[in-house]
């Protein structure tokens, strides 16, 4: 509104402007004449370069008529401000100080026209061109057309709002304007505002600053009221961009205050406030809004609230009461960075009243200070004036004496922004004046004047002004003219006695290298609520561990719902998968290793295998030490006791390698177990197969003809066939090995949550053959024993041999689905089982009735016995060695 208001007056004033010249030029060859004049409340002093101010010195006027008429008109200011006033007198004070400077503009007298805006637009703006334009009757116009700008710079104004209106006007013509209190972020446009300065952060600032305090406690739901201006509603839009990605939090309703007080509107608002679940409310309005909404707060007793102030308010002296603070008491809120300005309050103390009206225009100020401030009234006023009350003014009243805000110089914030605006102005006209000719910044290295000063050139200075206040903070400005920010954090503290103060907790600012930073005292800061801690205010709880976040249809992105993560996932905004050798832990809050799966030593089932192992080897040892003990009788002897002692060396390895399938595959392991294995029962299967052969043999040569094929199956003859048979199992495993060898690996699909270890056999050919060798010499053993079966019984050695190649066929056909079948640690346990298996029956079925004749019933170890009745004594010489 305020920026179609400015527009709207701009186009008036421009078609003003061009109608008078025209009109000028036609009646007045060599001069203009001011078609009227604006009565304005002001303090003025004259100099040599003379600065402008605008001010609001009445919180309320009578709206005058607006019309360029020749009749001058005085609006109707009423409800003085004090610190306006003082605002005021900062200034003044600020250009005594510096004429008094012999370092700042030397030989040069500022002075000062100082207007009162009566918090109207209208005023504020009538009062700007006042300055820019000057009050002369009748301006002579030279061939030159140069001279020197009524006023150089204006401070002020304090509403964003009329800030607006005014410089879109003033930026026109580059004269420059330095604001104390608009802050509206808006303004930061140099396209629309190029002449616009302010020594006050932008809301832009502040609305970060009250994220950054939002993000400190938790609050991510908030509720948000704004006033109906520029302030408000820039701010809003600042929030609802900001609050999301910055603070992660949202907003849990945003209302417009209204200006004036509108009952029912009121009671809808905090009617909105009580139904929220949102305990922290941020306010982005002026003083007013705040009375009018308290009255409401009040009659409803809206307590358990946290208020989050914007510097418009947060000061605001008149909500600092006990009946207040019951629901205020706690708030924080954002003010301007305070700061000392020595010898104002000495300067303060000066201010008499003009009781002969000498001054008319500065009178209007001062006597009703003196007015407001003693509580008198002078008589008669002056016309104009609202009537005071009270007793008559004297003017000799001693201001020292009276408790006064106004001489409370203990707090200075707005008017530390005052001061430094009159001295950012100062440095830029002094940078100026020290400029040397020819090595100026403007078209040909030209230098400014006072005598042909251009407002522009002033404000080229102005953005390059740096300097640090007595107060030692530092001065300039950015490419947007705002000021490098700052704001303290206030929080209003209600006293066990029943006063209340409002305290300095923490500041906020941003520098150059480390960005925005907030500093909070937590320890100094009040609490108003029960537990004297922050209070929560969020639309849904924290997620708890092992869920993730999902926002509630139709609600605000603060409103969620906590859905479980699924297993191997864990939660942050969203379920997120864990590395490959991690897993989720039952609570789904964090990724832990996953449990890594092998036949383990340490495990029952690996524990049993090998005692298994050993202790089939141990029967090997004690069968082979009972075989050399007894080497020589005849039942060792008439079993080819070489063979039989290769026999048992090799189901011996046999139960050794079994050893290798368990524990943590490694890649040594993984190659030498199937090769090992291999390589075992070759040796045994032949050791097997040529004992039946040799069998065969000397039945056949105990036929008539036969005799001649024993020689086949010589000593020499049976070692060379055992080693070329395991021979050809040892190329086999080399090639294996060479082409595509065994290897660990890490198998992750048999289970979610753990890492099986198992050897790869590399080359399923590889693997395939090498049992199918050792197939193939089982069958063809038991093929030959199976022929030789019906052998006179006391030459059983082929039924035992059927009976072992029966048991050896069955447990390794058995053997192939189930390996097949098994998963991860048990298809080790499941081959480790059938070479057990295999093994032992091999060693208990050749060798179990050997021992039980040898240990238990030695009368049948004889040759008597071995040779059975009717059995040729050629065959037993045959086969004994």
């Amino acid at each position: 509104m305020g920026t179609f208001l400015a527009t709207s007056l701009l186009l008036l004033m421009l078609l003003y402007s061009y109608i008078s010249s025209a009109v000028s030029s036609y009646f007045y060859s060599s001069s203009c004449q001011l078609q009227g004049q604006f009565q304005l409340n002001g303090i003025h002093k004259d100099g040599d370069v003379v600065l402008g101010g605008l001010f609001q010195i009445h919180f309320f006027s009578t709206y005058p008529d607006l019309s360029f008429t020749s009749e001058p008109q005085q609006p109707t200011c009423h409800g003085f401000d004090i610190l306006g006033f003082r605002q005021v007198q900062t200034m003044a004070f600020a250009i005594d100080e510096i004429n008094r400077n012999s370092n700042l503009l030397p030989n040069v007298t500022l002075g000062y026209s100082l207007y009162d805006n009566c918090l109207q637009l209208g005023i504020g703006f009538r009062a700007a061109l006042s300055l820019v334009s000057g009050q002369e009757e009748q301006v002579i116009l030279h061939e030159t057309c140069v001279g020197t700008l009524p006023v150089l710079g204006i401070v002020g104004d304090s509403s964003s709002t009329r800030s607006i209106a005014i410089s879109t006007v003033l930026g026109l013509y580059r004269v420059p304007m330095v604001s104390y209190f608009a802050t509206c972020s808006c303004l930061s446009d140099r396209q629309k505002f190029p002449s616009f300065f302010r020594t006050i952060p932008s809301d832009a600032f502040q609305v970060r600053a009250m994220i950054q305090i939002l993000k400190h406690f938790g609050w991510t739901w908030t509720g948000l009221l704004i006033s109906d201006d520029d302030y408000g509603l820039h701010a809003a839009r600042s929030f609802q961009s900001d609050l999301g990605p910055s603070g992660g939090g949202c907003l849990a309703y945003t209302e417009i205050l209204p200006w004036g007080n509108n009952p029912a509107e009121l009671k809808r608002i905090v009617d909105v406030m009580k139904k929220s679940t949102a305990r922290v409310i941020i306010v982005f309005a002026h003083e007013s809004h705040m009375i009018n909404l308290m009255e409401e707060v009040v009659r409803q007793n809206v307590t358990g609230l946290q208020w989050i102030a914007s510097e418009a308010w947060t000061s605001a002296a008149v909500l600092h009461t006990p009946r207040l603070m019951p629901y205020l008491g706690g708030t924080l809120g954002i003010t301007i960075r305070r700061g000392e300005i020595a010898g104002l309050k000495d300067f303060l103390l000066q201010i008499r009243p003009d009781l002969h009206h000498n001054n008319i225009l500065n009178i209007f100020q001062v006597n009703q200070f003196w007015e407001h401030t003693f509580q008198c009234r002078f008589a008669p006023p002056p016309a104009g004036w609202v009537e005071a009350g009270g007793a008559l003014c004297t003017g000799q009243e001693d201001l020292e004496s009276v408790e006064t805000e106004f001489l409370d110089v203990s707090d200075l914030r707005s008017e530390y922004n005052v001061y430094k605006a009159v001295y950012a102005l100062a440095y830029a006209l002094d940078n100026m004046l020290q400029c040397e000719p020819g090595r100026g910044p403007f078209s040909g290295h030209s230098c400014g004047n006072l005598q042909r000063l251009e407002p522009w050139q002033l404000v080229h200075y102005m953005e390059n002004v740096n300097f640090t206040t007595s107060f030692g903070d530092p001065v300039s400005f950015d490419e947007n003219g705002d000021v490098l920010p700052i704001y303290d954090i206030m929080n209003w503290q209600w006293l066990p006695d029943g006063r209340t103060e409002v305290q300095t907790v923490g500041e906020v600012k941003k520098s150059a290298f480390k960005g925005e930073e907030l500093t909070l005292d937590e320890d100094k800061i009040f609490w108003n609520f029960e537990s004297k801690e922050p209070p929560r205010s969020v639309c849904s709880e924290s997620c708890p561990p092992g869920t993730r976040i999902a926002r509630k249809r139709g609600e605000p992105e603060c409103c969620l719902d906590c859905i479980p993560c699924s297993e191997g996932k864990v939660n942050s905004m969203e379920c997120t998968s864990c590395p490959e050798d991690f897993w989720s832990n039952p609570q789904r809050d964090q990724c832990v290793p996953k449990k890594i799966e092998f036949l383990s030593y340490h495990e029952p089932l690996g524990i049993c295998l090998a005692a298994t192992s050993l202790l089939g080897t141990f029967i090997c040892a004690v069968v082979l030490g009972i075989f050399i003990y007894h080497r020589r009788t005849p039942i060792v002897r008439a079993n080819n006791s070489e063979l039989s002692f290769h026999l048992l060396l090799s189901l011996k390895l046999c139960f050794l390698c079994s050893l290798l399938f368990i524990g943590r595959p490694r890649p040594w392991t993984c190659q030498l177990r199937h090769a090992a294995f291999g390589i075992s029962f070759v040796l045994c299967v032949s050791c097997i197969l040529v004992k039946t052969m040799v069998v065969l043999a000397v039945f056949k040569a105990s036929k008539p003809g036969g005799e001649a094929s024993l020689k086949w199956f010589g000593v020499l003859q049976q070692r060379g066939t055992v080693l070329v048979l395991t021979s050809v199992q040892a190329a086999i495993c080399t090639a294996w090995l060479v082409t595509a060898s065994p290897a660990p690996h890490k198998n992750t699909e048999y289970h979610n949550d753990k890492i099986v270890y198992e050897c790869v056999v590399g080359s399923t050919v590889g693997f395939a053959v090498l049992l199918g060798y050792i197939g193939l010499l089982a069958i063809l053993s038991f093929l030959l024993a199976f022929l030789a079966r019906n052998l006179p019984d006391s030459f059983n050695e082929a039924k035992l041999i059927t009976f072992s190649m029966l048991i050896f066929c069955a447990v390794w056909v058995a053997f192939v689905p189930a390996y097949i079948s098994s998963p991860g640690k048990y298809a080790d346990a499941v081959e480790v089982f059938a070479i057990l298996a295999s093994s032992f029956g091999l060693l208990v079925a050749l060798f179990g009735p050997k021992c039980y004749i040898i240990l238990l019933r030695p009368e049948r170890n004889t040759k008597k016995a071995i040779m059975g009745r009717g059995t040729d004594s050629k065959i037993l010489a045959s086969t004994v060695l």
